[in-house]
């Protein structure tokens, strides 16, 4: 049930746009350091690491996007792994 809980609440902030997120990173943060001991406060620290949470995402993401790129541009375009050009292949209706 709570692995079930955690994979919606994921999926939910998943669809959420990491530049409207940013904009609020300043006032959760702010909040987070006046600390009270209260239910808001507490909201204010886990929503100041998930939006964190979604910039590190994007991050790992993207490096993990171009390292593979670059993995993938140093095989000579056009040819097998083997270095043989493949054969040359006409798509017929």
């Amino acid at each position: 049930m709570i692995e079930k809980a955690l994979d919606e609440i994921a999926e939910r902030i998943l669809m959420l746009d990491e530049a409207s997120l940013s904009g609020l990173l300043e006032k959760y943060r702010l909040r987070m350091e006046a600390f009270e001991p209260s239910k808001n406060w507490e909201k204010s620290v886990i929503l100041f690491f998930v939006i964190n949470a979604v910039r590190a995402k994007n991050h790992l993401f993207n490096a993990g996007l171009l390292k593979r790129q670059e993995t993938e541009g140093k095989e000579a375009p056009g040819k097998d792994p083997d270095g043989k050009t493949p054969p040359y292949l006409k798509r017929v209706k």
